[in-house]
């Protein structure tokens, strides 16, 4: 996007007029909350388009200097990098923050205004394997990809480096044109979010951070929000994710070999490969489907009337044939009608195994009987539920069943993650979106998760949420991309998503 005539041709967002979005003017209270007069607006969407290039850039360096916190990869590297990021888009102090695992970034940037948002970034990707990439995962090489337009394409542009440059860009944007933040920010910022945030809460709760995050409204995650069709999704909350293994182990259990034997001694020898088969057997109903740990539904939060009438909105305003085929999947579970398995998606706890190691694993046999063997399992929780008693209670189970020598490793998780309908943040949202000529859908709880209960739990208890305009695909799996510039009229470009977040900083303003 070269000028701002450009770029309000591009503001075509799910049936508004470029026009309307470009003279929106800040929802202000009469007398003291900031409101964005039209010429500050124009020169903020010049700004903007001026500063396309080095967005890119900025988005493609960071693309270039991962953090994969499952192998342990620049993990001090990556925080030093989020912290120049803060500093460069006017962050007055940006410093990292030990904890006891890999370190987070605090930064601050006080503009003298009324109101304090919280800002919530993580740093860390997921694993990558090149081999699996059609361009080189790290190159955030930019590139035609139809029918979506020109994209970043590289680990992390989606999930979650792209949204975020998007965010930055706002703030560089605003410094351009002359022009303060309509709020001060509170930026937290972590490297372990990949595997399920298990430091993050000694981030937020530093003596040094905490009094600052107080001070929020509420805080956001910059996210790609919308959909193929421009469409919008809130969320009112997410589940509670909590990663652990499950090990059989001879030395533990007693039992068994010390070393992997050959498999004819499977005739005199025990195995702990069928011993944590036994265990796992006992955690779910015999379908797999439902978990059988004791007290384990005790907590679970029924859903609301509200809730349950969010969902049928939700399930006649989408199509079963396209979720199914873009899961690949042809029954859901129980052959559940397609709003039956939306509720059951949104309100169900479970217990899931990611993988099962151990032994030979290559191609053809090896007649091994293994003396380790680990299962990787999530634990998705809903409300009331808590990883702590979770936890507790899953241990408590493995030992009355007769496996108190199955190694219980949690590395991670965190708890269930609400916000109301009725918060500022929320409506702050809406209001956005609204403007930009997109009436969203409210969406009770997704089924994925974020740690978004280290904010929305005690001691903090404010509003959390994930928000952005933008489209990407491919989070977690090769060939992850972000729009830049969207070729789809209803999807905005990565500087339309950056105005965005201009424009939702003053609903907040003027909404506090």
């Amino acid at each position: 996007m070269s000028d701002g005539s450009t770029m309000d041709r591009r503001l075509l967002l799910q049936g508004a007029t470029a026009s309307a979005l470009m003279l929106a003017q800040g929802c202000a209270t009469a007398d003291a909350a900031p409101t964005l007069a039209k010429s500050d607006r124009t020169k903020i969407l010049n700004a903007i388009a001026s500063g396309h290039g080095d967005t890119v850039k900025r988005l493609q360096g960071w693309i270039a200097t991962p953090s994969i916190a499952a192998e342990n990869r620049n993990m001090t590297g990556g925080a030093e990098y989020m912290k120049k990021l803060a500093l460069d888009a006017g962050f007055q102090q940006a410093e990292v923050i030990p904890t006891d695992g890999h370190p987070g970034v605090f930064a601050t940037m006080d503009n003298g205004a009324k109101t304090w948002l919280g800002i919530y970034f993580m740093y860390d990707v997921k694993q990558f394997e090149p081999a699996e990439w059609s361009n080189p995962p790290l190159e955030g090489r930019l590139i035609d990809k139809a029918p979506f337009g020109k994209v970043v394409m590289g680990r992390g542009a989606v999930n979650q480096k792209g949204p975020e440059t998007a965010f930055l860009a706002a703030l560089h944007a605003l410094r351009a044109a002359g022009k303060k933040p309509p709020v001060n920010l509170v930026l937290v910022a972590e490297g372990e979010e990949e595997i399920a945030s298990p430091h993050f809460h000694q981030v937020v709760q530093n003596p040094k951070v905490a009094p600052a995050m107080s001070k929020c409204v509420g805080v956001i995650i910059p996210s790609a929000s919308q959909e193929q069709n421009g469409a919008v999704i809130i969320e009112l909350g997410a589940k509670g994710a909590v990663e652990l293994q499950l090990i059989s182990d001879a030395e533990a259990w007693g039992r068994g070999p010390a070393r992997d034997l050959h498999s004819s001694e499977k005739a005199r020898v025990d195995s702990p490969a069928w011993r944590l088969v036994q265990a796992l057997h006992t955690l779910v109903t015999p379908d797999g489907n439902t978990p059988a740990v004791e007290g384990w539904f005790e907590k679970v939060r029924p859903l609301t009337a509200r809730q349950k009438e969010l969902i049928a909105q939700f399930a006649a305003s989408t199509s079963e044939a396209e979720v199914m085929k873009a899961e690949g999947v042809k029954h859901w579970i129980d052959d559940l009608d397609y709003r039956g398995s939306i509720e059951r998606l949104v309100s169900q706890p479970t217990i899931n195994i990611q993988g099962l190691v151990g032994g030979y694993t290559g191609p053809g046999g090896k007649t091994v009987l293994p003396h380790r063997v680990e299962a990787k399992i999530d634990l998705r929780l809903v409300p009331d539920m808590t990883k702590e008693d979770c936890v507790a209670k899953l241990k408590a189970h493995l030992a009355k069943q007769g496996f108190p020598d199955v190694i219980v490793n949690v590395s991670g998780g965190y708890s269930p993650t609400e916000v109301a309908e009725e918060s500022g943040l929320i409506q702050a949202q809406l209001a956005t979106f609204k403007k930009a000529g997109i009436d969203p859908t409210l969406y009770p709880r997704s089924a994925g998760s974020w740690p978004g209960s280290v904010f929305t739990g005690p001691p903090l208890k404010i509003p959390a949420s994930q928000f952005g305009l933008g489209y990407g695909q491919g989070a977690h799996a090769p060939d992850e991309f972000y729009v830049i510039e969207s070729a789809l009229p209803k999807v905005a470009g990565i500087d339309e998503t950056t105005m965005g977040f201009i424009d939702f900083m003053y609903e907040i303003a003027a909404r506090s």
